[in-house]
């Protein structure tokens, strides 16, 4: 018996399907005469003020509409045999692929999109599964672990910042539009103090390197140094909470919960007085931080001003100026006295005092769009982030270009470098937060959905490599902050 070719049995499908897909036309078109009689016969015996023409026409456009879903859900269904056929093929190879999500994603595209349009979302979404099922296949031998682990609740409005102390007791402090900032307990979440002393919003908290001091920036035009003084509570058993793999193919829930209004604590004390004012700025103090030993502090202001000040006396030392628009945040390094300011002018620049008789500055434009913030890593990098989707990582050796671009999907608000691994945590617009190395190898996103993660914006991140249980923060305008406990494997991190 003669064995069919492969070649011409596809073409004798192909011919079958053309033959098929006439038919269905032919069958489609003659019901759709009989339908349109019908209701030609139906319209006449109506009782209607529109002109009989009038309601003609209305039928033949609603009889277009008609047809535009009906092709819509042919080619649906052509797409789901196509994925039902490839899953048979994979299935050979012991692999699975989600084709019956990606079916339904495509049922949800908006009706007013033409035929050709829904057609090319169609094949891009096609092609997208494909390069999924690719990448399927490489081995992976080890996985990022991301486990929510502690809630913050407690202020009534969003959280612009957040910091971790760095001298003991290690408590979590936030930054909110509330007009307050609070100190935390990372292991119970209990807030432990409540600073009231701003009229404004709250825009950035920062703690002293080895003294229990706070700075604050505030909408207020003012920055405020003060103390504080907490005991820890005793620590409650946690709650056993599954990890979750941080997978980038998780299907997480985009859907929108009703804000809860949250009763602050009662019985946290609260201090509403400043050890130290600082009023030189004429216009929101958006950021600040203190300089390598303390003794001094930057703030950055929507005045376009960045100032220095003398934490002794208050006075203002320099007024770092040259920036075309307003700063949005301002960052020291951690052991050189280094300064870097960010700006909607789409540029950061940086400041060196390592010299007291000479005051340099390098401004640096690798961004198209506003430089959200810009942090100093421990060693010899400067990594910026921007409305743009992008973050970029510097050389302080060599800033003409920088060293690894990341591209994302959503502005970038402020990011955070951990010290020990180097992984750049970035909060994002749109409720994410992704995990990068400093080559710009995405590691990990951190799990969202309608019972865990930001339902807001995500405004701040923070790393915390002192604490067990917690090793990465994140605030947004869900009015919470959440520790996370963050297990990224060595092996995945030299890939």
């Amino acid at each position: 018996m003669p064995v069919e070719s492969g070649s011409s049995a596809a073409a004798r499908q192909a011919k079958q399907k053309r033959k098929s897909h006439s038919l269905s036309i032919r069958r489609t078109n003659s019901t759709e005469q009989e339908r349109s009689g019908l209701q030609r016969d139906m319209l006449e015996g109506q009782d209607s003020k529109l002109p009989l023409s009038l309601r003609s026409n209305l039928l033949d456009l609603f009889s277009q509409i008609e047809r535009e879903f009906e092709n819509l859900y042919i080619e649906n269904l052509e797409l789901r045999r196509e994925i039902e056929t490839l899953n048979d093929r994979l299935a050979a190879e012991g692999q699975t692929f989600e084709g019956a999500d990606l079916a339904k994603g495509a049922l949800k595209t908006k009706a007013s999109h033409s035929t050709s349009q829904l057609s090319q979302k169609l094949k891009t979404t096609y092609k997208a599964s494909t390069s999924k099922i690719v990448s399927s296949f490489k081995a992976t031998t080890s996985r990022a672990v991301c486990q929510l682990v502690k809630e913050y609740v407690g202020h009534r409005d969003g959280i612009w910042d957040l910091s971790i102390t760095r001298t003991q007791p290690v408590v979590l402090g936030t930054a909110s539009a509330d007009h307050s900032a609070m100190l935390w307990s990372i292991e119970t979440g209990k807030c432990l103090l409540k600073y009231m002393g701003h009229q404004g919003s709250v825009n950035s908290i920062k703690f002293h390197p080895t003294e229990q001091m706070a700075l604050t920036a505030s909408g207020d035009q003012t920055a405020h140094i003060w103390r504080y003084m907490v005991q820890l509570p005793t620590p409650q058993p946690v709650a056993d909470i599954s990890q979750t793999p941080c997978d980038d193919d998780v299907d997480f829930s985009d859907k929108d919960e009703a804000d809860v209004e949250v009763e602050g604590p009662n019985d946290c004390p609260s201090v509403r007085v400043a050890t130290t004012t600082l009023r030189s700025h004429q216009g929101v103090v958006i950021a600040a931080d203190w300089l390598v030993g303390g003794k001094q502090v930057v703030t950055a202001s929507w005045d376009r001003a960045a100032n220095l000040y003398d934490v002794e006396t208050s006075e203002l030392v320099h007024s770092l100026t040259g920036h075309d628009q307003e700063l949005t945040h301002c960052c020291t390094h951690p052991t050189q006295r280094l300064v870097v300011t960010s700006s909607r002018d789409t540029t950061f620049r940086l400041w060196d005092f390592r010299d007291p008789s000479i005051h340099s500055v390098n401004v640096f434009q690798g961004h198209t769009d506003t430089v959200t913030s810009a942090v100093f890593t421990v060693g010899d990098n400067v990594v910026s982030g921007s409305d743009d989707r992008t973050v970029k990582v510097w050389d302080l050796k060599n800033m003409r270009s920088p060293i690894a671009t990341i591209r994302t999907d959503s502005a970038v608000n402020r990011i955070s470098v951990s010290v020990n691994q180097k992984i750049i945590a970035l909060p994002h617009d749109n409720r994410q937060v992704r995990l990068f190395d400093m080559s710009g190898v995405r590691l990990a996103r951190l799990p969202r959905s309608n019972r865990q993660g930001h339902r807001r914006m995500v405004c701040c991140s923070a790393w915390c490599e002192d604490n067990t249980s917690c090793n990465l923060f994140t605030c947004g305008f869900d009015r919470q902050a959440i520790g996370w406990n963050i297990n990224i494997p060595a092996l995945l991190q030299e890939k």
